[in-house]
């Protein structure tokens, strides 16, 4: 499958991430389906992805896109409780909880019911993908696609291919990110080596600063500070802390 094949993409799982994603692929140009559980959560997620702090509105208050691409990416995206409506997917992105049999289990039903030519993708940031595609038949077209929150912010995007992903099925996915606007890195898939690369970095640091905090050598300031100014990052490692557990990891 080319991008250009891609008529219809499904995502799996509204809520911050899932609703980021399927913004990031309406205002791209894609006709997408964000599918979750109930009605209810399928109005809150629309109502972020359009009025919401990262939301549509907000990028063209802040010059970032025009009025006329906002209302071209809200006439891209609809929401549906009704899983039957992925049928016609071309490709699924997955965005429900990091719970694996949870994961597996959508997976399994989507595998049955979708066409066979679609690509299967999982955000997951922590499951090994060769476990994750042990659900699926079309194991050739399952990969990760690990996005950062707010998705529709972050640039960075980690593809995540097992020894069974097809070559073809990583370009497609480089291919859409580069539609996105965004910047891509390929991770080979290990079982058990939790986070990839962006999160097993962050871990380690995070690990190391609150270990220096503890042994009462330096300040949670100037550990933050040491780290910014020393090596140019945008926030300390005990800054991206505070900053993930409001969701902008």
């Amino acid at each position: 499958m080319k991008i250009d094949d891609i008529k219809l993409i499904g995502v799996m799982g509204g809520g911050v991430m899932g609703g980021g994603i399927a913004q990031s692929c309406a205002a791209a140009g894609f006709r997408t389906l964000c599918r979750d559980i109930s009605e209810e959560l399928n109005e809150k997620t629309r109502t972020t992805v359009i009025e919401g702090r990262f939301g549509l509105r907000g990028a063209v208050e802040r010059g970032k896109m025009t009025q006329q691409q906002m209302d071209a990416a809200v006439a891209n995206l609809s929401f549906t409780t009704n899983i039957e409506d992925l049928r016609d997917a071309d490709l699924i992105i997955e965005a429900v909880p990091e719970n694996l049999d949870l994961k597996k289990n959508v997976f399994a039903e989507l595998d049955k019911l979708v066409k066979p030519a679609a690509v299967f993708a999982s955000n997951t940031s922590g499951f090994a993908i060769s476990d994750l595609n042990k659900a699926v038949a079309r194991k050739d077209k399952f990969i990760g696609m690990h996005w950062f929150s707010p998705a529709f912010v972050m640039k960075l995007v980690e593809i995540i291919h097992a020894p069974e992903t097809s070559e073809e099925t990583v370009k497609l996915i480089e291919d859409l990110a580069a539609r996105m606007g965004k910047e891509t890195v390929r991770v080979k898939d290990a079982p058990g080596a939790y986070g990839f690369i962006a999160n097993r970095v962050y871990f380690a640091a995070v690990a190391e600063a609150r270990k220096i905090l503890q042994e009462g050598l330096a300040t949670e300031d100037d550990i933050n500070k040491a780290m910014r100014i020393g090596f140019n990052w945008p926030v300390g490692p005990l800054e991206m802390v505070a900053g993930a557990r409001k969701g902008w990891q």
